[in-house]
Parts: structure tokens; sequence; C-alpha cells
């Protein structure tokens, strides 16, 4: 689909890469619905605004209806919340918060959303998720299971919808130079030499992404060839990892992690 005619209901727009996004469909002629828990629109005269909770049924339920009455043709599920460090420092609350920020609340909404797109002659549901989601990475276990998750949710819905009007895609970021990775995973990037890019790159391969309607794309090299020989060689990278391992905060149990605030992932 030609970015100009795009419809397009955007989740975590007011801030991270969703900010990004937002202001690069806008500048390709996209019209774009906003969501998140903030009641001002931070995006400039579009399809408008939406204010909901997408862990509640009210809130996807609201969500439903502003898109279908704005006839909304690509959804972008963007929003999502961080989680970083041993798995022994993460509280069983906050997994269950990223969990269903990045995996539950875009499986209910797209099955919300899915009886009017699969009324329209074309349209597009594309997924941000994370190379992390296919590059099991010390310290983001939890992270990289809710991307994983959506990753094989993706996959199986593009499979099911095949012989509809509906195509399911997937975006795969690398580490963004956004308010979504706080101090101690900027610090990890530089002692593990992880490349970070800006938002607006992620944004471009959005628009990239949804002009070829490929299945997915993985943005950044190396993660790019990681992706594929992580699918093929597996186990056997495990070693590959070693410094990273090493690179890790060793929080007490007394000093758990900063608790988790929603932002579009990076």
């Amino acid at each position: 689909m030609k970015v100009a005619l795009a419809r397009v209901l955007l989740t975590g727009a007011s801030g991270g890469i969703g900010r990004a996004m937002a202001q690069a469909l806008q500048a390709a002629g996209a019209q774009v619905l906003g969501v998140g828990r903030a009641a001002a629109s931070p995006l400039p005269a579009g399809l408008g605004w939406v204010q909901a909770d997408l862990a509640t049924e009210a809130g996807i339920a609201a969500v439903a209806d502003a898109a279908a009455a704005a006839r909304v043709n690509v959804v972008v599920h963007a929003a999502g919340v961080p989680a970083f460090g041993p798995l022994a420092a993460t509280s069983t609350a906050q997994m269950q918060a990223v969990l269903q920020a990045n995996l539950l609340a875009p499986m209910a909404l797209t099955q919300a959303l899915l009886p009017a797109l699969t009324r329209l002659p074309q349209a597009q549901v594309v997924f941000v998720g994370s190379a992390l989601g296919r590059i099991g990475l010390p310290g983001f276990s939890v992270y990289g299971a809710s991307k994983a998750g959506l990753h094989g949710f993706a996959e199986a819905l593009r499979r099911e919808l095949a012989d509809g009007p509906v195509l399911v895609q997937t975006l795969g970021p690398r580490s963004t130079r956004t308010g979504f990775n706080g101090a101690a995973v900027e610090a990890y990037n530089r002692a593990t030499d992880t490349a970070m890019d800006a938002p607006e790159a992620v944004a471009t391969a959005l628009l990239q992404l949804i002009e070829s309607e490929a299945a997915e794309r993985f943005i950044g090299f190396p993660e790019r060839l990681a992706v594929r020989l992580n699918g093929l060689l597996g186990g056997l990278l495990d070693g590959s990892f070693a410094k990273h391992r090493r690179c890790l905060p060793t929080p007490s149990p007394a000093q758990p992690l900063p608790p988790i605030t929603e932002e579009s992932p990076a």
C-alpha cells in the first residue's frame, strides 16, 4: 500500500519511536489516529486521538470503535514497556505487566479490529517487535519473551489470513535512542559495543515496510545477520554472548529494578 493512501491507527504514538513514526507517516501523506494513555494528543491535525488503556476491555473497545469510524486501513502496534536486568531482580508483577503490554494487548486489539479490517479491499497490520524477540540476549529474558511471543503470533496470523485482504507484517528494530532505554541499558550497550539507531531511522523503515508489503523487516547490521544465524545455529551461538553476560548489572533483591513505564518500544 502506498503510505499516502494509509489511514493509520498507531498505538504508543505519544513518545519514543511512536512519535517519530507519527511524524514520518504524516509527512508522507498518511492520516494518523493516535492512541495513548495521555488525554491530549501530541500529534498535529490528523484523524484524531484516542485516550485508552489497552490493558482493559473498555480501552480495547474504545480504540476498535474509533478505528472503524475513521475507516482505518493500516494498524501499527507500537506501544510497549521495557524490561532489563537479571531475571532474579525482576518481580512477577513486572513480568505480568510486560507480557500484558507487549503481547496480550496487541493480540486482543487485533482481534477486536479484524471484523472491520476484513471488510476492506486492502488492509495491513504491523507489529513492532524487536531483534531481541529472535535473539535471546542476557538481561532481556522477559522483554525478549514478550517480543518472541509477538513474532510468533504475527507469523501464525499472517498465514491464517493469507487468503483475505488483511496483510500481517512485523518490524524488528534493534536498540534505539529514546527514553524507552534507561541509563542502565545505555551503559550496557556501551560496554557491549551495541549500536543504537535514531528513532527516525525506525520510522523510515516502517514506511518502507508498509509500501513493500514484505512479511518482515529487521533493522541494522549485524542484527539482521544475527537473527538469521540464531534461527539456523541456535545453541551454537551461546558462547558469543559471554561479554553481554559479564556486563549485566547485579542488583540485590533489596534494590529492585526501576518500575516500568509505558512508551513506544525501542
